[in-house]
């Protein structure tokens, strides 16, 4: 298992959050062992509470993978939290602009040194009505087809309890913070020639499969039935 840094930043900021997550609920995490990995991997969990990024990163830092999370750059202008990002090494991804793609360079040398990068492939909080995942962007699939690095499906639920989707502050009720860590997203049929960028129809079928491993496992933590399609905010004109 590889030893990732863990810069003065990054455990002041655990050192903050890991105790506010104690009181907020119990955790139950399952599948951590495929964490341990001698290479720098992709996690991509699922989106439905502002909690998750809190939540998630918890489970893989408490696993030796110190995530470098993949964030709205808007994020970055935020009086202090600004300099908490930019301090634990996370990733400005400057969404519609032309500055896009820089994400998935910073993304593509962090897995070469080794380091874990978080990503929510769905880009922002699910608008599916019960908190499913919805069709997700293809840029987990192309930083994967790219960089060769292996997808790690990380299932997450309990911070909706918590804090909802459109709710304004947090409630005071414990919860259970549950955590589904699967095996490798298979994607080598997909993966392009050396030189070679992938193809639409791969980034497509590649962002599929990850996040019908992401749904599996949140219907076993959820002990409920997905929908038999995800939401598509397109086909929804939302």
């Amino acid at each position: 298992m590889t030893q990732r840094r863990y810069s003065p930043t990054y455990r002041f900021i655990a050192g903050v959050v890991k105790p506010f997550l104690w009181l907020m609920g119990r955790k139950r995490w399952s599948g951590t062992e495929n964490l341990h990995r001698p290479e720098g991997f992709i996690a991509a969990a699922n989106h439905a509470s502002l909690l998750d990024p809190l939540a998630t990163a918890h489970v893989l830092y408490n696993n030796g993978a110190p995530p470098r999370i993949m964030a709205k750059a808007e994020l970055w202008k935020v009086f202090g939290l600004g300099a908490l990002l930019r301090g634990s090494g996370q990733i400005p991804v400057e969404r519609r602009t032309r500055q896009a793609a820089d994400s998935l360079v910073a993304a593509q040398a962090a897995l070469e040194a080794g380091e874990c990068v978080l990503i929510f492939p769905e880009g922002t909080l699910t608008l599916d009505p019960n908190a499913w995942p919805m069709v997700a962007h293809t840029g987990v699939a192309r930083l994967a087809l790219t960089s060769g690095a292996p997808v790690i499906p990380l299932a997450q639920w309990g911070s909706t309890a918590i804090l909802p989707r459109k709710a304004k502050f947090p409630t005071l009720r414990r919860t259970t913070f549950q955590a589904l860590v699967g095996e490798p997203v298979d994607l080598t049929d997909l993966r392009p020639q050396p030189g070679a960028q992938p193809t639409p129809e791969a980034l497509a079928e590649g962002t599929r499969r990850i996040m019908a491993a992401i749904t599996t496992q949140l219907a076993q933590i959820r002990g409920e039935t997905p929908p038999a399609e995800p939401f598509d905010r397109r086909k929804a004109g939302v």
